[in-house]
């Protein structure tokens, strides 16, 4: 009976992806749409501790595999076969140190800039229009090399009449997603991709991928329904990286630019005690956001370079204000499910990988 319930499932989900998949995109998260997508998410990476048997994706088959570039990253190009939909797939963390530099490599950098990413190749991007914009630079950095691959491949699809394209990541490759999705709207904004191509992003499983400032920008861009950020709420992994919040991180209007002018003039002895408890609030997020820059940075950056030839450290900002991004579409983790993934200390990714996912998108009311 438990293999005929299977079965009767996956043939639902065959029929909905069906019909999902015969239309253009549309703006709104779609639960079939999603299924397909982490389907095909699976078949671009490799989880070591996921052993469950996926099937293959119900409506797409992969024409196109990228070499290895930058930092252990790779993705993949599906097309669906009951419409003209392309899919982007970004690879996830692999068990390449190399690739785990791309996570830990944690600094910010300007969300508009030039990356020198090797010898004679300067990578130039906008993610944000507001100067205060700044992003992880490990997976800028990813990003880099994969648009360099990617932005060719949109360009021949849509010489060929394909106009819709889905973009997933899961893990790493939903943080480069973030990044990625950011620099075509701007490629389009410049009219160096057509304007009629429509993007639509999943973010599953990922990580936060810069501060505030583009968050705003980011969610501005892809409002209305083109832009999902999917979580298990019992996974650690889109808790990172972790968020220091400092004074200067808020809007230039704000009450605490002139806090201290305004202690000043208090009288004694209000004023000193009320510049301790400043202090005491102000001195330790502003050293632990330079010790993180110094560590996860400057230092991270060295190892960057011995596996990059010509790669040149970018100046940092003074920001490590990481917040959660996007629309986000919760997986809760009830009771229910703590029964089937119970949490287990010698068990890092239990509720990261696929199977957890699918088990509660499974029984999600969306």
């Amino acid at each position: 009976m438990k293999n005929i319930y299977i079965i009767v499932v996956l043939l639902i989900a065959q029929i909905l992806a069906a019909h999902t998949f015969a239309q253009n995109l549309k703006p709104y998260f779609n639960k079939a749409e999603y299924r397909e997508l982490l389907l095909i998410s699976a078949k671009t990476n490799t989880p070591d501790n996921d052993t469950f048997d996926l099937p293959e994706p119900f409506h797409h088959k992969m024409i196109y595999r990228s070499a290895i570039v930058g930092l252990d990253n790779r993705w993949d190009l599906w097309i669906n076969d009951t419409s003209s939909v392309a899919v982007i797939s970004i690879r996830g963390t692999t068990k390449n140190s190399e690739s785990w530099l791309s996570n830990f490599y944690a600094a910010m950098v300007p969300a508009k800039g030039k990356l020198t990413i090797s010898e004679n190749k300067t990578f130039e991007y906008e993610l944000a229009s507001n100067d205060r914009a700044a992003v992880h630079v490990g997976w800028l950095l990813s990003m880099a090399f994969l648009a360099e691959d990617i932005v060719p491949k949109i360009d021949s699809l849509y010489k060929t009449g394909t106009k819709n394209f889905l973009l997933m990541g899961h893990s790493q490759g939903g943080a480069i997603d973030y990044l990625l999705t950011a620099y075509l709207y701007n490629l389009q904004q410049k009219q160096q991709l057509p304007t009629d191509i429509r993007f639509k992003t999943y973010c599953s499983a990922a990580p936060k991928p810069g501060n505030l400032y583009f968050a705003y920008h980011y969610e501005s861009i892809t409002q209305n329904g083109w832009a999902y950020n999917v979580v298990n709420s019992a996974d650690w992994v889109p808790e990172t990286p972790i968020s220091i919040q400092t004074l200067n991180d808020f809007n230039y209007t704000n009450p605490f630019k002139d806090a201290k002018e305004k202690i000043k003039k208090l009288k004694f002895p209000k004023n000193i005690y009320l510049k301790k408890v400043y202090n005491n609030l102000d001195k330790p997020t502003k050293k632990a956001q330079k010790s993180y820059e110094k560590y996860l940075g400057k230092m991270t950056s060295k190892a960057i370079i011995t596996e990059l030839n010509g790669f040149v450290s970018p100046p940092y900002c003074n920001t490590n204000n990481y917040v959660r991004t996007g629309t986000t579409i919760v997986l809760f983790a009830d009771d229910e499910y703590y029964k089937q993934f119970p949490d287990d200390d010698k068990k890092m990714w239990v509720h990261h990988f696929y199977k957890p996912y699918f088990y509660l998108l499974d029984k999600s009311k969306f």
